[in-house]
């Protein structure tokens, strides 16, 4: 937490210029930033602190994310993105990208807020979204787009290969029948091993279409893992899974 200092006062510049070092964003209006920061515990008045910019931040995040879901998984349906958006923009996630660039280091709070040493998750989540807030309305709609998606891009990686991960079967299906009007089928190509520890490779085909395969300890493994190769030869990815 920044030492009391007189509004406008040195330290505070040092502490505004430090914190647009660490977040990789100067501003034009450094006072967005100011109240981005400001805890209404150590607010003169609730209007003076982040709540506002909280509000408007959690729809620039949400809008962010949608566009960037709608865009990057045309085969995933409504509760699909559904579900990733709410892993990836939630409170948790929120005060995580909070930590990541120190932002409970440069906040203004009232005296005992984190008398413990440990500074509330939800005072880091919402002072995130104020940030958002503040970017956006200080650069526009591109320069908080391109601040949220550095924060989230990876985050997205992360939920939605969990989430075809444990899906992947179905994901497959919509998407060959979209683009090949035709559900997949699985075709055991080898197994190996004694009985007590045999691995099964199973590859994913769709008519005269076979992707490439993949191993497994249970035929469903394998099949959970060519439906994942499948889709990632689909989409031009990298395999996720060796076919050899």
């Amino acid at each position: 937490m920044p030492p009391s200092d007189p509004p406008g006062g040195n330290r505070e510049r040092e502490i505004l210029d430090e914190c647009q070092d660490a977040i990789g964003y100067r501003f034009e209006r450094v006072e967005l930033l100011r109240s981005a920061l400001t805890h209404t515990s150590s607010a003169n008045t609730r209007a003076a602190s982040n709540e506002r910019l909280e509000f408007l931040g959690d729809s620039v995040l949400g809008l962010v994310t949608c566009e960037q879901l709608y865009r990057r998984f045309p085969e995933y349906q409504e509760g699909d993105l559904t579900k990733v958006k709410s892993a990836v923009v939630s409170r948790k996630t929120c005060a995580r990208f909070s930590q990541e660039i120190r932002l409970g280091d440069f906040l203004f709070l009232g005296r005992g807020v984190n008398s413990n040493g440990e500074m509330p998750l939800n005072i880091l989540a919402n002072a995130f979204e104020s940030l958002v807030a503040a970017v956006f309305l200080d650069g526009g709609w591109d320069a908080a787009r391109d601040f949220v998606l550095d924060f989230i891009d990876p985050e997205v990686d992360r939920v939605a290969r969990d989430a075809i991960s444990a899906n992947a079967k179905s994901q497959l299906q919509t998407v060959t029948q979209r683009e090949y009007g035709d559900t997949p089928r699985y075709f055991l190509l080898d197994e190996q091993g004694p009985d007590n520890n045999k691995c099964f490779k199973v590859a994913a085909q769709v008519h005269d279409e076979r992707f490439p395969a993949a191993w497994g300890h249970t035929k469903k493994e394998a099949e959970l893992k060519a439906a994942m190769n499948a889709l990632a030869h689909i989409h031009g990815e990298p395999l996720p899974y060796a076919c050899d």
